[in-house]
């Protein structure tokens, strides 16, 4: 026991006289690393017989612990001297010049957000927002999802353990269809809006992410029909695209919450290799390029809302924030978006001083 007290004074001497991370850590090993001395003792105990056990173990335990508390103690020391060094060496000189260049960009998502709310201001619209926590009740069933409906799978949504006082399951917006349904139940009719936000989906590839930007419009009034539909979004994507030339073409489809219900393509010709929207999908070396989704409201939406389907009618439509800006701008991975990498943002970022206006071209650059 007498070597094991002097071996252990030894080491902890020499702990306290480390001057350096390298150092304590060669020490550590020595000690207490695989084939370490005290590591050597302790697997001693199996061999040895209980009442020596009783007697050896606590000696050999205390002393790796005060070689360990040791190392720990001294490594934070020389650390905080490093950091007190370095502290006193760097300074910031704050009377320097400013770079000519700023460094911070705005994010071609903000870009395009800012873009599309200048273009709906001018069609009438108002800016709506809602939680992006959500009940099912606002996020499906209000929007007349059944309850099979398989958007509602686990694999689809991002669900929380918890419910509300309700008894609704709280989850992650999967679109900002919910905010339409607020803004009926809160303003009545007419209503006029968009909703721009994030949104959240089980989902990821290089056009999909788990979380993206979206953008649904909704109009309720007497009279509205499917005309008023496709020459908003006929005006609507001639300004963002700046492009007089847009042709769509409206498919008939099915969503839930809309009735009837119709896809909506766009007209693209193949410029150096890249699909640019405009011009007849039918005419040579053209196609046609699903774009958003849209439709009349469904009645039972309305009534979810509170209103008389008998007297309000009304359309509403959604596309990707995000696939708007890959293609007016030439993107071709989604999660690029998402990766926070300064190149990409140095590519395609936009300066703080180019302001979408109706006036001067929504987009920054031609």
């Amino acid at each position: 026991m007498n070597e094991l007290q002097s071996r252990k004074n030894e080491a902890l001497a020499a702990i306290a006289s480390a001057d350096n991370a390298d150092a304590v850590e060669a020490l550590r090993v020595e000690a207490l690393g695989k084939q370490g001395w005290i590591s050597q003792l302790l697997k001693t105990l199996g061999a040895m017989t209980p009442e020596e056990r009783q007697e050896r173990a606590p000696a050999i335990q205390a002393a790796r612990g005060e070689v360990a508390d040791a190392i720990a103690a001294r490594k934070q020391a020389l650390e905080a001297a490093a950091l007190d060094r370095r502290l006193a060496s760097e300074t910031l000189d704050l009377t320097l010049p400013a770079p000519e260049t700023p460094s911070g960009s705005v994010h071609p998502v903000s870009q395009v957000m800012d873009e599309l709310a200048e273009i709906f201001a001018d069609l009438g619209f108002s800016v709506a927002t809602g939680p992006e926590i959500e009940d099912d009740w606002h996020n499906f069933t209000a929007l007349n999802m059944a309850e099979t409906h398989p958007a509602r799978a686990m694999h689809d949504t991002f669900y929380f353990p918890d419910r509300d006082g309700a008894g609704n399951r709280m989850l992650l917006r999967t679109h900002t269809s919910p905010v339409q349904i607020r803004s009926m139940m809160k303003e009545g009719a007419p209503i006029r809006i968009i909703a721009p936000g994030r949104v959240y989906r089980s989902d990821s590839d290089a056009t999909h992410t788990p979380m993206f930007h979206q953008i649904e419009g909704l109009v309720i009034d007497r009279d509205i029909h499917l005309g008023h539909l496709k020459w908003t979004l006929e005006t609507f994507l001639k300004a963002f695209f700046e492009r007089e030339d847009i042709v769509l073409r409206l498919r008939p489809s099915y969503f839930p919450f809309t009735e009837p219900s119709v896809e909506v393509d766009v007209g693209w010709q193949d410029v150096k290799g890249r699909r640019v929207l405009g011009g007849d999908g039918d005419a040579p070396g053209h196609g046609w390029m699903e774009l958003l989704g849209s439709g009349m409201v469904n009645a039972r939406v309305i009534e979810f809302a509170g209103l008389d389907p008998a007297e309000w009618q009304g359309f509403a439509f959604g596309v990707g924030v995000d696939r708007l800006a890959m293609l007016k701008y030439g993107m071709d991975d989604l999660r690029a978006f998402f990766d926070g990498d300064r190149r990409w943002l140095t590519h395609y970022g936009f300066s703080a001083f180019d302001q979408p206006t109706l006036s001067g071209g929504v987009g920054a650059r031609a």
